[in-house]
């Protein structure tokens, strides 16, 4: 698809789109005809490096996402043409003090988990560079697109740290244990084509095209019920990990809370009448 034809498709519905700011460095854009929110990181000036005021920004952004029931999947981009995120700011981490180290750490945790426990399905749109804590964002969603330019990784162990953000748990889940042992002890960073091989992506696509694809995916997951699309993964991260037995009984609950809701009562009535169902989202 040519540059033209992915932004015409990313960009139907932009007299629909309504954009709120989260601080200095964090957008919103919500496209009302499709249910989607893009949660846009724009500090391009430092390819988007989060620093506490953004982890801030991030966080706050995701609470207004996960409290707003008109959003039925979330897609995270960023501006910056050359970088998905490069993780920590550095410099202002080298800054504090080991006390004011300490102060940020939860700031700074709050932001990955916001973008994981964020109710509605997730989809990472990624170009250009998602190095240590903007791979674990990229981790912290459900699904991964990822263009030709993406370099991906967890360095964190060069600098004298380790993944803090959650890769030393979110990347074995992906990969598998000894994968991820590999790539976090040996720092690596990883190019499109083997990210797609090992799992570290889901969803490889033409150079420039991340951002539409996400766009696109997340639209199809959003024509589906936000109900069983909420409970659905609720069932697939609690029970991940759990054994067989548990995991099913998380499986019943999610069930329950859906069996009886107006969502499957309209999705039922236009499977059998043939049309095309309008949720009512309770």
């Amino acid at each position: 698809m040519s540059e033209q034809g992915a932004d015409q498709r990313a960009d139907q519905s932009a007299e629909q789109r309504v954009e709120q700011r989260f601080g200095e460095y964090v957008v919103v854009r919500r496209h009302a005809s499709s249910y989607v929110a893009e949660l846009v990181l724009d500090r391009p000036k430092a390819m988007n490096a989060v620093s506490t005021e953004m982890a801030r920004s991030i966080t706050a952004a995701c609470e207004a996402l996960a409290a707003d029931r008109e959003v039925r999947a979330v897609v995270l981009t960023s501006t910056h043409e050359r970088a998905f995120c490069v993780g920590a700011d550095l410099k202002e981490r080298n800054s504090l003090t080991d006390a004011e180290l300490v102060r940020q750490r939860p700031v700074a945790r709050a932001a990955y988990t916001g973008v994981l426990e964020l109710p509605m399905p997730t989809v990472a749109a990624v170009h250009g560079f998602a190095l240590g804590g903007g791979f674990e964002l990229a981790l912290a969603c459900d699904l991964i697109v990822a263009d030709g330019t993406a370099v991906v990784g967890l360095p964190e162990v060069s600098v004298g740290v380790i993944p803090g953000g959650g890769g030393t748990q979110l990347l074995p889940r992906r990969v598998g244990a000894a994968r991820a042992a590999e790539l976090i002890f040996s720092a690596r960073r990883v190019e499109a084509s083997e990210a797609r091989e090992l799992g570290l992506v889901d969803v490889l696509v033409a150079v420039g095209e991340d951002r539409a694809e996400g766009l696109a995916l997340a639209t199809r997951i959003a024509a589906n019920s936000p109900v069983g699309l909420r409970a659905a993964k609720r069932a697939l991260r609690l029970g991940h990990g759990l054994d067989l037995r548990t995991g099913l009984e998380i499986e019943d609950a999610a069930w329950r809370s859906v069996a009886f809701s107006g969502d499957r009562a309209e999705g039922v009535a236009a499977f059998n009448e043939k049309r095309r169902p309008e949720w009512p989202g309770e």
